[in-house]
């Protein structure tokens, strides 16, 4: 490839900045949740169950509302159908969801977590509590407010539309 291509190709894909920190706070922010979910779930991939992010989401939504269908799922995340039903299907098998037609319409599925899925649901929110501990330690009480009012105001940006 041309020198020339190339340059082109970094001034494309990196424009320059007026900035440059406010690229670094979103990346920063990406590698945090990155490293979260990563110890989050090397614990689970250690017992007896490996859960991948998506199906520890589908999990959670069900533990949430138990008796919820697919349908519901569908709607509350906008997530493709097939894709759910696929981790639905897995969770199924694996005994960490329960399913039971619906009164009003035997088609639909009502959906609960068995007590394995209860189970893993409850290591992942221990987990999560340690690492939370974790990420903060050093933080006194007005360092952690900061940064909440700090990502809640990125966070309002963004919601509103702003660049």
């Amino acid at each position: 490839m041309s020198p020339i291509m190339r340059e082109s190709v970094d001034k494309v894909n990196r424009p320059p900045r007026q900035d440059p920190a406010s690229d670094e706070v979103l990346e920063l922010v990406h590698t945090v949740m990155h490293q979260f979910r990563s110890q989050l779930f090397q614990a689970l991939r250690q017992g007896t169950h490996e859960l991948t992010h998506m199906e520890s989401k589908v999990l959670g939504f069900f533990v949430r509302r138990p008796g919820a269908t697919q349908s519901d799922l569908v709607q509350q995340t906008g997530r493709d159908k097939a894709q759910l039903a696929r981790l639905i299907k897995g969770l199924r098998e694996r005994g960490l969801l329960d399913a039971v037609a619906d009164e009003a319409d035997r088609r639909n599925l009502r959906l609960t977590p068995t007590d394995a899925g209860l189970a893993i649901q409850r290591a992942l929110q221990r987990q999560a509590r340690q690492l939370e501990a974790q990420a903060v330690t050093g933080l006194d009480a007005a360092e952690k407010a900061r940064l909440l009012e700090l990502l809640r105001r990125v966070q309002a940006n963004l919601a509103a539309g702003k660049s």
